[in-house]
C-alpha cells in the first residue's frame, strides 16, 4: 500500500520507507539529523491523564528506539463532540507533562471530531547521523536485552473487563509511563546497533522484523523474560487481546519452519510474547565484551533491565527453556 509513497530515494533521508524501522530518519547537516515518527491510540486506562501520558511515551518511544533525542511534539487527537472539555484537558495536560520530563516541548497539534476518543504524538528528535539504531543491527554473537517487563496488553485488556486488581494495573501503568529515555542512552554509550521497540506487534512481532532486517537469527530464553505480576495469571486464564491472535498468526506466516518453540515453554508464556504492548521497552543487542555493563549502567540509573537471550548466526527465532 505505501509502494506509491517511495518513488525514489532521496539522498538525505537515512531512514524511511525503503527499510521499515521505528521512525524516519531525515539529515540537515553533517552532524545533525531528524527522527521524525507519528502514533495515537484510543484509550488503554480510563484515568484521562494518565491516558494522556500513556500515549505520549509510546509515541516518544520510537524516537528513543532509533538512538535519538526528544525535541518537540504535535499533538493529533480526535474526540467526541459531547465529552466534557475539562476532560480532554487533562488528556492534553498529561501528554505535555510526559513530553516535559523527556526534555520537550508540545508546540502544536491538530483536532478533529471523533466517535471514538484517539490521542498521540508526531515527534520530533535529534540524532547524528552516525549514530542511528536500526532493525538491521543485529550482529551475531551479540547479547539480547529488553528494558521493560512483558504484559501491559493482556492487564490492559483484563482491567477493561474489570478482571484486574488495582494493583496489577497500576504495576502495568508505571511501566508504562517509564520513558525508554535512559535504555536508549545506555545502549548507545555501550555501542548497540541494533534496536527496536516493543509495541503493537508484541516481543515475537518485533524481534522477528529485527531478525529480517538483520539477516540474522535470535534465540529467547523464557525462563529469563520479565513478566508484569500478574500478567501470566491472567494470561493462563486467556485474558488477551485480539492483537494476540493476529500477531502470532503472522509471525508463523513469515518465518514458518524458522520459528522453533521448545515444547516446555508454557504456552501462556507464548501467547505474552506475541501479545500487543503498549509503552514497551527497548529490545536491543550489545557485544558480548559489554554485555556485563548493561544492567549495572541501569543499575546506576536506579532503572532495571535483563538480559533475554543472543543473536545468532542463521536467520531464525527460537524460543528455549
Amino acid at each position: 500500500m505505501l509502494r506509491p509513497a517511495d518513488p525514489t530515494r532521496h539522498p538525505e533521508l537515512l531512514v524511511g520507507l525503503g527499510a521499515a524501522d521505528d521512525a524516519a530518519v531525515y539529515r540537515v547537516a553533517a552532524d545533525l539529523a531528524l527522527v521524525e515518527t507519528v502514533d495515537f491510540f484510543p484509550p488503554v486506562v480510563d484515568e484521562p491523564y494518565t491516558w494522556g501520558a500513556v500515549s505520549a511515551a509510546n509515541a516518544m518511544s520510537d524516537v528513543y528506539a532509533m538512538g535519538g533525542e526528544v525535541m518537540f511534539a504535535l499533538a493529533v487527537a480526535g474526540f467526541p463532540r459531547d465529552m466534557p472539555k475539562a476532560i480532554i484537558a487533562e488528556v492534553f495536560r498529561g501528554g505535555a507533562d510526559k513530553v516535559a520530563e523527556a526534555g520537550g516541548v508540545v508546540a502544536g497539534g491538530h483536532t478533529v471530531v471523533d466517535a471514538e476518543p484517539k490521542y498521540g504524538l508526531c515527534v520530533t528528535g535529534r540524532i547524528h547521523p552516525d549514530r542511528i539504531l536500526v532493525k538491521g543491527g543485529l550482529r551475531p554473537g551479540d547479547r539480547l536485552f529488553l528494558s521493560k517487563p512483558l504484559g501491559t496488553g493482556v492487564v490492559t485488556t483484563a482491567a477493561k473487563g474489570d478482571a484486574a486488581s488495582a494493583e496489577v494495573l497500576a504495576g502495568a501503568v508505571e511501566s508504562m509511563l517509564r520513558l525508554n529515555r535512559v535504555a536508549s542512552r545506555v545502549a548507545c554509550e555501550l555501542g548497540a546497533k541494533g534496536a527496536t521497540d516493543i509495541t503493537g506487534f508484541g516481543l515475537l512481532g518485533h524481534a522477528g522484523e529485527m531478525v529480517e532486517a538483520s539477516a540474522a537469527g535470535i534465540a529467547l530464553h523464557a525462563s529469563k523474560l520479565p513478566v508484569l505480576p500478574g500478567a501470566l495469571a491472567l494470561a493462563e486464564k486467556g485474558t488477551f487481546s485480539g492483537g494476540m491472535t493476529r500477531n502470532r498468526r503472522h509471525v508463523d506466516q513469515v518465518f514458518g519452519p524458522r520459528l522453533v518453540i521448545h515444547p516446555d515453554v508454557p504456552r501462556a508464556l507464548v501467547s505474552l510474547c506475541t501479545e500487543s504492548e503498549t509503552s514497551g521497552g527497548l529490545l536491543f543487542s550489545i557485544e558480548p565484551a559489554r554485555a556485563s555493563r548493561v544492567v549495572e549502567r541501569f543499575r546506576d540509573q536506579g532503572e532495571t533491565c535483563w538480559e533475554i537471550g543472543e543473536v545468532l548466526a542463521d536467520p531464525v527465532i527460537r524460543v528455549l527453556p
